[in-house]
Formats: structure tokens, sequence, C-alpha cells
């Protein structure tokens, strides 16, 4: 097994604290624990421990094409 500090992408992907995801997507650090312990809209988070929470840019950046998507998806309906 390889860790990823040998795996090239994760130098590209580095881990972001909440109030750095709440900056990006313009919400609130309270929005962004919410939404990281909620089932839907679920914003997927990795617990480090008890207090720190880390998000991977990528899956972040995969989270807002997804909700886009749903809007795209719930404008069609009308």
């Amino acid at each position: 097994m390889t860790s990823d500090l040998s795996d090239p992408r994760a130098e590209h992907d580095p881990l972001l604290n909440a109030k750095e995801v709440a900056a990006w997507l313009g919400v609130t650090e309270d929005w962004v624990w919410d939404h990281s312990t909620r089932r839907a809209p679920f914003l997927p988070a990795i617990w480090l421990s008890d207090g720190a929470l880390r998000f991977r840019r990528n899956r972040i950046a995969e989270f807002i094409d997804d909700r886009e998507r749903l809007s795209a998806k719930r404008r069609k309906r009308r």
C-alpha cells in the first residue's frame, strides 16, 4: 500500500480547512460544519480528530458540480 505522500496528485490537491471552504463557497463556517455532518446535501469531509475537519479541494469542486447539475434539472422541470 502506498501513502498519499508518494502520490503526485496529492501535491496538487491540498487539504482545506472549514474557513477556506466557507470563503470559496461564499457561506459561513457554520454552514460548512453543518453540511459536513448531514446527509443531504453532504459536503465530503475528512475528520482528523475532534475539531479538526479538512476537505480535499477536488471533492469540494465535485460537490459544486453536483449541486449545479441538480439546479439545472430543477430549472428544466419548471
